[in-house]
């Protein structure tokens, strides 16, 4: 009698053990039995998740650690069937990332006005998706697929801007993943000794492999498949980036500097990916772009150092190539690219990707031009309904396309205002802040922004890879942690 009298609270508590716990008890248990890693991989993030809910930095820790350094390169060790199903369990703790974080916009009063404009557009930019799809709604396979690759990382734009993170957790961070950079080094050789030469022992066999490629460090690469090279150049061009604003603001001392910059680049000349001869040049343009007419003979020596650079890598990656020519080499660039021929094994390349979404749009039908098909319509490995109509065609072969086909041309413009709308709080960053370490990492973003946008038209990396949307998120995340700080710090002033 006293234990019912006791406490209505416990009681409640009681109840809610009960009726929630067995039936979790019976489902964790039925997974348990069918030794499926997949299915263990989920249970153990939904576990992981509800225990983190009240510790997000912790869940923020696990996605950085596995995300950047575990999951690129399981495939090189283990099924790669397998080794892509993993990944799931960290999109489902990505997606709890977001959950708290909207929890936390909610209970929060007085947060919305600390919010900058592009991370609204990235909320709308998100329920604008997910309302499309069902709009076009095909089938739960397609939507949970889409929306799982689409947004299973954006939980880092919206935790890092709402949730309560100090500057001590936001530094340990920063180191981190500058860790990360550094350790893309040692990987990259070691798969350039190990794995490339077992690639071109087998590459007969596979018609569109090409050995080099398997170059990824920690973004993800297969024995027999592609590999995450351009992303993972992307990620150290922009890491460069920013440690040469941190120098420029001398936030860095001329040690560190000399340290860092060789371990950052070397990676860049392991691989094959041409578009660093592009993305190195854009990188130092965004950041010098105002010591261009003021400090002339400071700009002529550091655009001598980087283009030294861009043609010392041109250099390497014509010695990847012995079989061709470098006229055969550029011409075959130039053709892949923005002539007819197709891309890999594909009918479509990055140029005519676009204008065969723009020829297959009808007047009669405005609906999909304007937003498009829904997430997934277009993507070709998992036989999406509108790639299903194209096989072989590579629709989705970039980002741009793929936005296209899925979204409409509504998506694609609002994703390229998230970029516009960035560079402009980076901007106002630069221009009202008193911190050197801050305006150096605006400028750098900015940088990094001018990349992502012509990513768009280059891979769909950012649409659909685990480790290449950690970077994004996270970059578009910190913008608006510091303008968040920016803003505390007036108010505090003012006060």
């Amino acid at each position: 009698m006293n234990f019912f009298s006791a406490s209505g609270n416990q009681v409640n508590s009681t109840l809610f053990i009960i009726l929630f716990g067995i039936p979790f008890a019976l489902f964790f248990g039925l997974v348990a039995v069918t030794a499926n890693p997949l299915l263990i991989g989920f249970a153990v993030a939904l576990i992981i998740g509800f225990a983190f809910l009240a510790k997000p930095d912790w869940i923020i820790w696990l996605i950085l650690t596995l995300g950047l350094l575990v999951i690129g390169v399981l495939p090189l060790f283990i099924h790669e069937g397998l080794a892509a199903r993993s990944a799931w369990s960290l999109s489902i703790l990505g997606f709890f990332l977001m959950s708290v974080s909207f929890l936390k916009l909610l209970s929060t009063p007085g947060i919305q006005k600390e919010t900058p404009v592009f991370i609204w557009l990235a909320l709308l930019f998100f329920i604008y998706a997910l309302l499309c799809t069902l709009a076009n709604w095909q089938s739960t396979g397609e939507f949970l697929g889409g929306a799982k690759r689409y947004f299973q990382m954006w939980g880092f734009i919206f935790a890092l801007c709402w949730l309560s993170l100090n500057e001590q957790k936001m530094q340990r961070w920063r180191l981190f993943i500058l860790c990360i950079a550094m350790a893309q080094l040692p990987l990259a050789i070691y798969q350039l000794i190990t794995w490339v030469p077992f690639r071109e022992s087998i590459k007969n066999a596979y018609p569109h492999m090409v050995p080099i490629d398997v170059v990824a460090g920690t973004f993800g690469s297969s024995i027999t498949g592609g590999g995450a090279s351009a992303e993972m150049a992307v990620f150290l061009i922009i890491i460069l980036g920013f440690i040469l604003t941190r120098r420029m603001e001398k936030t860095l001392s001329t040690k560190y500097f000399v340290l860092l910059t060789p371990i950052i680049i070397a990676p860049l000349f392991l691989g094959e990916t041409k578009a660093v001869l592009f993305m190195l040049p854009l990188m130092f343009i965004v950041l010098y772009r105002h010591k261009i007419i003021k400090q002339l003979r400071f700009w002529l020596l550091s655009f001598t150092v980087i283009m030294s650079i861009t043609i010392f890598a041109g250099y390497t990656y014509l010695s990847f190539m012995p079989e061709k020519s470098g006229e055969e080499l550029i011409s075959d660039t130039i053709a892949y690219n923005f002539q007819d021929k197709g891309y890999g094994g594909y009918y479509l390349n990055r140029t005519t990707a676009i204008t065969f979404w723009a020829q297959n749009q009808q007047i009669s039908d405005p609906v999909p031009f304007f937003f498009g098909n829904g997430l997934g319509a277009s993507h070709s490995a998992t036989g999406g309904h509108i790639a299903a109509r194209y096989p072989g065609y590579g629709i989705n072969l970039t980002a741009a396309s793929t936005l296209l086909w899925d979204l409409g041309i509504v998506g694609l413009a609002l994703f390229i205002s998230i970029l516009v709308l960035a560079w402009r709080c980076a901007n106002r960053l630069i221009q009202e802040t008193t911190s050197p370490a801050v305006r150096a990492d605006a400028t750098a973003i900015q940088a990094a922004l001018a990349l992502f946008a012509f990513y768009l038209f280059y891979r769909i990396g950012v649409l659909e890879l685990l480790s290449f949307q950690i970077v994004f998120s996270v970059l578009l995340g910190y913008l608006a942690w510091l303008y968040r700080q920016h803003l505390l710090s007036a108010q505090k002033q003012t006060a």
